[in-house]
């Protein structure tokens, strides 16, 4: 079976977010594969994917902190700043971090590990919502 659809994640604040209760939520049709692959790609420049610690929101905020000194906003050395200056600091972190994540299906769930969350790295000030297209593919 192959599945695909799109989802719209809420628009959240700058940050890391755990965002795999909203994603499980809107894919009712993961209860119906047994064992399988589900891609995430996310449709946006400014914003990445990426799995990370579940339980203590601190690692969410220490993993802003590292990212906002390793890319600074402002720096001398960026052209492409007419977009403000939270712009081409979003793009460089979303490269880093990439747009899209392959997970085991397993008995109709995802099969992260206990500590395990999907993270949206939201990257811009005010980025808004954001569009995820998942492909299903499994028995």
């Amino acid at each position: 079976m192959w599945y695909q659809k799109q989802l719209t994640l809420r628009a959240r604040t700058r940050g890391f977010h755990l965002i795999t209760d909203e994603i499980e939520q809107q894919l009712p049709e993961l209860k119906q594969i047994e064992i399988g692959l589900a891609h995430l790609f996310i449709q946006h420049t400014s914003a990445s994917l990426t799995i990370n610690e579940n339980a203590d929101p601190t690692v969410r905020s220490d993993m802003e902190a590292h990212f906002n000194h390793s890319v600074p906003e402002r720096a001398s050395y960026y052209r492409h700043t007419y977009e403000g200056d939270d712009d081409m600091p979003a793009h460089i972190k979303a490269s880093l971090l990439g747009n899209s994540l392959t997970l085991p299906i397993s008995h109709g769930r995802l099969a992260l590990g206990t500590w395990q969350g999907i993270y949206l790295g939201e990257h811009r000030d005010h980025g808004g919502t954001r569009r995820i297209i998942v492909t299903l593919q499994g028995t």
